[in-house]
């Protein structure tokens, strides 16, 4: 009996993860074939990685598997709390309730800005000199 995996893809900033769900499964939380402990350090990390599962109260009773890639540890976080609550909107719709008024469902959107010709950067100008 094979059993139904759920995928789905979370991004934030530059970075991409690749989110599959395991119903029924232990609780484990595997980053880049590493655990979660292990890839995040940081326990506020953890703590963005976390956040929808503890929401929906599914933290030990569902495997979450990540592939994630580019950016850097904070992009990477929020991409992978993207991608567990989409995952976890296929798993079972009713969870929205919960998860919509805290702000998961939708996508940051804030990227970085590109350099524009005859800028400097993004925004700023070359030092200005009257004379």
């Amino acid at each position: 009996m094979s059993v139904k995996k759920i995928s789905g893809v979370g991004k934030r900033k530059t970075s991409i993860a690749r989110v599959t769900l395991v119903p029924n499964g232990t609780g484990q939380v595997t980053i880049n074939k590493r655990s979660l402990s292990e890839y995040f350090i940081r326990p506020t990390s953890r703590m963005v990685v976390e956040h929808a599962l503890n929401l929906t109260q599914t933290l030990g009773t569902v495997d979450i598997v990540v592939n994630v890639v580019g950016g850097g540890l904070s992009g990477q976080a929020g991409a992978i709390r993207h991608g567990i609550t989409k995952v976890l909107l296929e798993f079972n719709a009713d969870l929205r309730t919960i998860l919509k008024p805290a702000g998961l469902i939708t996508r940051d959107a804030r990227i970085k800005e590109r350099k524009k010709y005859g800028l400097a950067a993004a925004r700023s100008r070359f030092q200005f000199s009257k004379r």
